[in-house]
C-alpha cells in the first residue's frame, strides 16, 4: 500500500509516529540537500539542522497545515521555502532590488527571466539549464545578456551582484504577489506534467512576463522536481538519531516479524 504525502501531512498534523517517521526518512535528505546548496559551509553543521527539524515539529509550524489534501512536490517547496528562511543571510554589499530588476530585464521572456532568476537561488548554468529544458550554453548567454542589462541600470555592479541579493529578492519575490492574478502552485505542476494547454501556457508567459513572485514560485517547483529527483530515503539506522531528537517512537514489529528478524 503507497503511503501518501497527504496521509504523511495528516497524521503529523495528528501527532501519530507513522506520520514523523515517514517524514523523517524522506525529508530529511531533502532538507539536507536544501542546506548544502544554499548554505555550503554549514553543510556539515548537525546542530543547524536538528534546530531547522525542532521546529518543524513545533504545532505553529506552516508545514502541517494543509487545509486542503497536499501533493508531494508543493510539500517540498513549502519545506524548502522554511528552511531557507531559517538561514540567516548577510545583506549585500551592494543592494539590488525587485524594482530595478524588473526595469533591467523587461526585454527577457520568460524562459530567460527563469535562467536568470535562478542565479539569484544559485544554481550553476550546468543545473540550471536541465530545469529549464535548454542547454546550459543557452543559460550562460542569458545569464551574459542579463548582467549587461542589470550593469546599466545600477551605479555599482559586479558579476555577483544577483547571487549575492539573491536572498533578499527571494523574500521580496515571495512577499510581493499572492494577488488575484497570481497562479497556483497546480499551474505550474500542470507545465511540469505536461498536462497544461497552449492557451494556458501563453496566458502563464504574459502573466509571469510582469510578475517575479510568480517567477519565483515556478523556480521554485522546477527546484523541487530537481531536489526530489536527487533524493533518497534513509535507511532504519539513519533514521533513528531523527526520530530520538523528535520524540517518535520507533515502529512496533509484528509478531512473526520478530520471530524471523524482520524489520
Amino acid at each position: 500500500m503507497i503511503y501518501t504525502c497527504y496521509e504523511m501531512v495528516r497524521d503529523c498534523r495528528a501527532g501519530l509516529p507513522e506520520g514523523w517517521i515517514h517524514f523523517i526518512s524522506h525529508y530529511v535528505p531533502v532538507c539536507r540537500q536544501t542546506l548544502a546548496h544554499y548554505a555550503p559551509e554549514k553543510a556539515g553543521d548537525a546542530a543547524l539542522l536538528d534546530h531547522i527539524l525542532l521546529a518543524v515539529r513545533q504545532p505553529e509550524s506552516f508545514i502541517f497545515q494543509a487545509t486542503e489534501p497536499p501533493e508531494e512536490r508543493w510539500f517540498v517547496a513549502q519545506l524548502r521555502q522554511f528552511i531557507v528562511a531559517a538561514l540567516a543571510a548577510p545583506a549585500a554589499e551592494i543592494p539590488l532590488d525587485l524594482e530595478t530588476l524588473t526595469a533591467a530585464l523587461a526585454p527577457l521572456t520568460m524562459t530567460e527571466k527563469q535562467a536568470t532568476w535562478f542565479e539569484t537561488m544559485r544554481y550553476p548554468p550546468a543545473l540550471a539549464g536541465p530545469m529549464l529544458r535548454v542547454s546550459p550554453e543557452t543559460v550562460e548567454r542569458v545569464r551574459h545578456r542579463a548582467a549587461e542589462l542589470i550593469r546599466g541600470k545600477v551605479d555599482s555592479w559586479r558579476r555577483t551582484l544577483l547571487a549575492e541579493n539573491g536572498p533578499a529578492l527571494g523574500r521580496e519575490a515571495a512577499a510581493g504577489g499572492g494577488g488575484a492574478d497570481c497562479l497556483p502552485t497546480k499551474a505550474f505542476l500542470d507545465v511540469v506534467d505536461g498536462r497544461t494547454t497552449w492557451r494556458g501556457r501563453e496566458m502563464m508567459d504574459r502573466h509571469l512576463a510582469s510578475c517575479w513572485h510568480c517567477v519565483d514560485h515556478f523556480c521554485r517547483i522546477l527546484e523541487v522536481v530537481h531536489l526530489l529527483r536527487g533524493s533518497q530515503p534513509l535507511s532504519e539506522a539513519e533514521s533513528q538519531p531523527y526520530r530520538e531528537l523528535l520524540g517518535v517512537a520507533a515502529r512496533k514489529r509484528t509478531g512473526w516479524k520478530r520471530m524471523i528478524g524482520g524489520a
